[in-house]
């Protein structure tokens, strides 16, 4: 009994510590993979194509350093968008418009905070 849970945790620790050597690119790579694959279980072979050649170019030219580089480009773009659409609501609510340009406004406000939140989330 006490081997079996031995290896047990051994295989967990093994497994937990090979999935965090997988570098950023490694997991774009499977990502763009995995995209082929339902690409292909779809017959959509234009997506299949120009996935494929996105394959071949993160295979070709990736590092984790322009992985992370483009990924808080991409969080800094979405917090100045963030601050944008704030800016305008606050004109709207010192302009005292009509409360249906406000409520779009908040919209427009909600939506792009959660777009920085998924962006924040992914991984690159």
């Amino acid at each position: 009994m006490k081997y079996r849970t031995l290896l047990g945790l051994s295989l967990f620790t093994l497994a937990t510590y090979t999935h965090a050597a997988d570098s950023l690119c490694l997991q774009k790579e499977q990502g763009i993979q995995h995209e082929i694959d339902l690409a292909k279980k779809h017959n959509n072979q234009r997506r299949v194509n120009g996935l494929e050649r996105a394959l071949t170019e993160a295979k070709a030219g990736c590092t984790d350093e322009k992985l992370k580089a483009q990924h808080q480009e991409k969080i800094a773009s979405h917090q100045q968008k963030v601050v944008e659409r704030q800016k305008e609501l606050d004109k709207e609510k010192a302009d005292g418009d009509d409360n249906k340009k406000i409520a779009k406004r908040e919209r427009k406000l909600e939506e792009a905070k959660r777009e920085l939140k998924e962006v924040q989330a992914a991984p690159f």
